[in-house]
């Protein structure tokens, strides 16, 4: 039996090492590595759907919302440019309402709850606002856009 002296113990370098996953004393820091290895997926990302279920129901927030856009975008290549846009701003628009109401949306969910519900609706409510104003005929008139743009663009 060996002597208590000969045991291998953990050589801790200073008070803020920790062993890695291979026993071996590694420095503790808070700053960032030189080189990422993995990252963590974001919150809500996991599956919409129960892990049993076809692969295309445990994603169904992602692909409802790409469903909405893709029939906006024919529209829009059917010459219903107005109808077509405003249905690509909708989608995401629900994309952001998803983000926000469910826990788990799959590959929906891209970066942070809060900043995929502020890309996806600060977007759509962009692309949303631009389809009603496209001319001719708009259907939503912002009085002072007018003046502002009164040096840059003429009617003449």
């Amino acid at each position: 039996m060996p002597d208590s002296g000969e045991q291998d113990e953990l050589v801790v370098r200073d008070p803020i090492s920790a062993p890695d996953a291979d026993g071996r004393p590694r420095r503790v820091t808070r700053r960032f590595p030189l080189f990422t290895r993995d990252t963590a997926p974001p919150e809500g990302g996991g599956r919409a759907a129960p892990r049993d279920a076809p692969a295309p129901a445990r994603q169904w927030p992602v692909l409802a919302v790409l469903a909405v856009v893709g029939l906006g975008l024919l529209l829009t290549a059917l010459d219903q440019f107005r109808l077509g846009t405003l249905l690509v701003g909708v989608a995401l628009l629900a994309g952001a309402v998803l983000r926000w109401l469910l826990p788990d949306v799959g590959m929906l969910a891209v970066r942070s709850r809060f900043t995929d519900i502020a890309t996806y609706g600060v977007l759509g409510a962009a692309i949303v606002l631009l389809a009603m104003m496209v001319q001719p005929n708009p259907w939503l008139e912002i009085p002072f856009l007018k003046d502002t743009l009164h040096f840059t663009v003429s009617s003449s």
